[in-house]
């Protein structure tokens, strides 16, 4: 049996980067004429020109935040603010609402979101039923994995959400070989099978999303039998990145291109190193070009022992918004990237706040070989201009700050 989905999985590294470098500049011109946000947003840009990863980093990056602003701004005229490329009708027989509400379009395309990569690599099989438990009202979670299940040519039984003793009993009876959903409501279900004395011997495989499934929680499923795998999308984007049998990090989808930026900018980080993952998608329904998923992650070097030869990702390692509240001021990760800027003699930066309630302190750590006198007077008055608040300054040696994403660290205490 093909363990791939298809043979864009094992192509040439080089033949992948060209295909998508070759398609960029499509997309980008597609997103300019079929979106008005995207008109907005990129004008000025020569969609031409934009063929290669740093043309693509000269872009804005959008984030969720600004997507919403500006669908609430054009709510009355526009819900999906200027961003989808098609309208109600055939072309967009489904419309889903995640919380803001932020309004996503489902486009008529078999597997929309792309997520029958993730499924085939989860082990789901022509001819199989698998067990639907993601939610099929308002977000589009249910409505993305049957579409891939469909596409794959699996019989899927939508369960959704809840009805916990229905799970078990349709189930026992209708004998699907895998399950779809959460990997807390998977363990919900198999321990009310348990005490209702319902075994369920044919459940053999799981996709897992939304949630972290640690490995202790991935080995007790392991000891019912059933071998659990992750994904990992988002309602904008549909599939990012896919676990395979090899269980070492994520394996990059090949519908999108991922950078890994610094977070509060739009500059990529060098490989190995935490940042915020922000994607162009290449679906012309909804061309969201260098979205700011605002989840932090890292490429893995090398490629999975599978023989898929995409990028890995070491899947969700937190999240990148650490903008918070010192002194009754908000500062933002993209004061610190600007502070960083201004002085390119400094490497990593990292403003850490600390205290106790009503005694905000700000620290700000920068890695750097230089020893001039003067450079900590200057990166502390730089700190004042940019935030408009005070805060020490401690030089580093490179390396000395911990690879995590976190250029905001709240180390207050609470209590």
């Amino acid at each position: 049996m093909n363990p791939f989905y298809d043979a864009l999985e094992t192509r040439a590294p080089d033949e992948r980067e060209a295909a998508l470098m070759a398609a960029l500049p499509q997309q980008v011109a597609h997103a300019q004429q079929a979106s008005s946000a995207f008109a907005s947003i990129l004008a000025g840009v020569d969609a031409r020109a934009v063929t290669s990863r740093a043309a693509l980093a000269e872009l804005p990056v959008t984030r969720k935040y600004q997507l919403l602003e500006r669908q609430q701004a054009e709510r009355a005229s526009n819900p999906f603010g200027g961003f989808a490329g098609i309208g109600f009708g055939a072309a967009m027989p489904r419309v889903f609402a995640s919380p803001g509400p932020i309004y996503e379009p489902e486009g008529a395309r078999p597997d929309y979101w792309r997520m029958a990569r993730a499924l085939y690599a989860a082990g789901f099989r022509a001819g199989e039923l698998a067990h639907n438990c993601f939610s099929y009202h308002f977000v589009p979670a249910g409505s993305m994995m049957e579409c891939g299940a469909h596409a794959i040519g699996c019989t899927v039984f939508p369960g959704g959400t809840g009805q916990t003793e229905q799970q078990v009993q349709a189930m026992a009876e209708l004998k699907p070989a895998g399950y779809i959903g959460t990997p807390s409501f998977l363990k919900i279900i198999l321990e009310k099978a348990f005490d209702m004395g319902v075994p369920l011997p044919s459940l053999s495989k799981a996709l897992l999303s939304a949630e972290a499934l640690p490995p202790s929680l991935r080995d007790w499923f392991a000891e019912r039998g059933i071998h659990a795998y992750q994904s990992y999308g988002t309602a904008d984007l549909g599939l990012i990145a896919y676990e395979t049998a090899a269980r070492e990090g994520l394996v990059l989808d090949e519908g999108v291109i991922v950078e890994i930026v610094r977070p509060g900018t739009g500059d990529p980080v060098p490989e190995g190193e935490v940042g915020e993952l922000v994607i162009t998608t290449l679906n012309p329904d909804y061309p969201l070009i260098r979205f700011g998923t605002g989840d932090l992650s890292a490429v893995l070097p090398g490629s999975c022992p599978t023989g898929r030869s995409n990028q890995r990702i070491k899947g969700w390692l937190g999240r990148a918004d650490q903008t918070t509240k010192v002194r009754g001021m908000f500062v933002h990760p993209g004061q610190v990237a600007q502070l960083a800027k201004r002085f390119p003699q400094i490497g990593k930066a990292r403003l850490v706040v600390s205290g106790e309630m009503a005694n905000d302190q700000m620290l700000l750590q920068v890695e750097t070989t230089e020893t001039a006198p003067g450079l900590a007077q200057l990166l502390a008055e730089a700190l004042r201009d940019i935030t408009k608040l005070r805060g020490e300054v401690e030089m580093l040696p490179p390396g000395s700050l911990p690879n995590d994403g976190k250029v905001i660290e709240d180390a207050r205490s609470y209590r």
